[in-house]
Formats: C-alpha cells, structure tokens, sequence
C-alpha cells in the first residue's frame, strides 16, 4: 500500500465517526420535530387505552457496556414473560424455540393499540433519545439483551464471532437485517449480516441502509 493510500485510509478511518455521529444527531432532531405530533398523538392514546406508563425500558448491550432502550409501551404491564408462559404453555414453547419471537398478531402480551404501533415501527421512535445521548446510533447492528446474546453464543457457538463483532459498535435504530427480512431472518443470518455490517462499515453503506428502510416498513404492513 503506498503512502497517499495509506493517508487516505487513515482519513476515512478518523473521519467516519465524526461524521456518522452528525448524521446521527442531525437527524434525530429533525425527525423528532418533522414526527412531534404523531408521537404526542400515541402517548395520548397509549394513557387513554391502557394502564401503565407511556415509554417502556430495558437494559441493551451498547459498545461501552449495558444501557436502558426506550420505546412507546406496546405490552400489558407486568411480568409478560410469566403472564405468557403460565396461560398460553403452546405460545411460550414456540417463543422459545423461535428465538424469543412471536409476531405481534399471535402475542397475547400486546395491546391492541400496541398491535398497530409495532406495525408502523411508531414504538422504535423514542430510541432517538438514545441516539442523541450517543448509546445509539441511526444505523448499527439490533440492540440485544445481554443475555439473550449468552444463550446465543451457547445455543449457536459458531456466531460467537459474529457477536463480538456486534459488541464492539454502537447498535442501531436501523441497521442491515432490518432491511432484509427483519423479523423472519434467524438468529444465525441476523449476526451474521450485523457483523458483517461492522466490518465493513462506509458512509456510502450508512446512506443506502438508511435509504432501504423505509420501503422495509412500508413491506411489513
């Protein structure tokens, strides 16, 4: 490699996270502003159509160790897990199996209102929050429970890799398995496409994944 590559590999390696993270910022001030409405709108709905507080939270593995992902509350309050396993024994088994997944349409544990959020990706919004204290960014690998991530590893052991790979960056509000089958990919496909995302991360990359997103919602409805 000659010296001007080299300089210029330097460069885009100093000048990406600088630039990512005014990506990041910018567009999460404007969009919570452009979407102000929509989102007073759903935290009116969620008081008036459930008990319980409006935001939901729960500890996510960040790149500098474990922080709280906020979300509009889509879910009956309580302990939905034990709320699942002890009245709908089948609904637990498949949840188990299928990776701690149920869609929205067969979970007992989501409101009705919740069912229509999570179908517009309205829920994910107040994760801009995390973006702009910088736990998040716009485009990153999911942002995994921390033990959801150990059974995994022990579960699949050959995405190990993949997972510190995962661990290493900021995850994401967005991010490539969002754009390629969110939900439907398996656990081994998703790894493997967020550390893959990690290795090879590019502005160019960031634009075309941020792009990508909105036709993968528009798909899911």
């Amino acid at each position: 490699m000659t010296q001007n590559k080299i300089f210029l590999y330097d460069l885009r390696v100093f000048l990406f996270p600088i630039i990512k993270r005014t990506i990041d910022i910018a567009s999460s001030i404007v969009l919570l502003t452009i979407f102000s409405p929509i989102l007073i709108i759903v935290c009116i709905i969620i008081k008036l159509t459930s008990t319980g507080p409006i935001f939901f939270k729960q500890q996510r593995v960040g790149k500098d160790g474990l922080f709280y992902m906020y979300k509009f509350r889509t879910m009956r309050i309580g302990d939905n897990d034990k709320f699942l396993k002890d009245n709908y024994p089948e609904l637990w088994t498949k949840y188990k199996n299928n990776d701690w997944k149920l869609s929205a349409n067969e979970d007992p544990r989501i409101t009705t209102i919740g069912k229509i959020i999570r179908s517009t990706s309205v829920d994910e919004m107040p994760q801009f929050i995390n973006i702009l204290h910088g736990e998040m960014s716009l485009v990153g690998p999911r942002a995994y429970r921390d033990e959801e991530l150990k059974e995994y590893s022990i579960k699949y052991p050959d995405t190990k890799k993949y997972i510190a790979d995962i661990r290493s960056i900021k995850p994401g509000l967005t991010g490539p398995w969002q754009v390629s089958g969110r939900n439907k990919l398996s656990f081994e496909k998703r790894a493997k496409l967020d550390s893959e995302y990690a290795n090879n991360r590019s502005i160019l990359n960031e634009f075309i994944i941020i792009l990508k997103t909105p036709f993968a919602m528009f798909s899911s409805w």
